[in-house]
């Protein structure tokens, strides 16, 4: 089934649905907001001393209380410290039951 151009793909479209995030005992989340020249890149998260288990998320922009955000959601991470894998990004350390928020300038 051909997709017409005039619609917009889940990549480039503004997300304004909330995002579920399912964090508890030993899992925790990470909101890492980007420039807008990162939308539609994909940014990988290093557990620290344990490259086997990165993951990535695309940035999207977002819509929040009427103001376009760029950020990259991982909704399930395990505890601990982590590399966000970009130039010039800091480690962040991951809390169970929390988000981490990390601003990517």
């Amino acid at each position: 089934m051909a997709h017409s151009h005039h619609e917009a793909s889940y990549w480039t479209r503004t997300h304004t649905e909330s995002v579920v995030l399912d964090i508890g005992e030993d899992v925790g989340a990470l909101v890492l907001y980007t420039r807008p020249e990162l939308h539609g890149r994909e940014i990988e998260l290093s557990p620290l001393g344990d490259d086997a288990g990165r993951v990535h998320s695309a940035v999207l922009e977002r819509s929040v209380n009427g103001r376009m955000l760029y950020a990259a959601v991982y909704p399930e991470l395990r505890a601990g410290a982590y590399q966000v894998c970009a130039a010039g990004a800091p480690s962040v350390v991951i809390s169970a039951g929390a988000v981490a928020e990390v601003h990517l300038m």
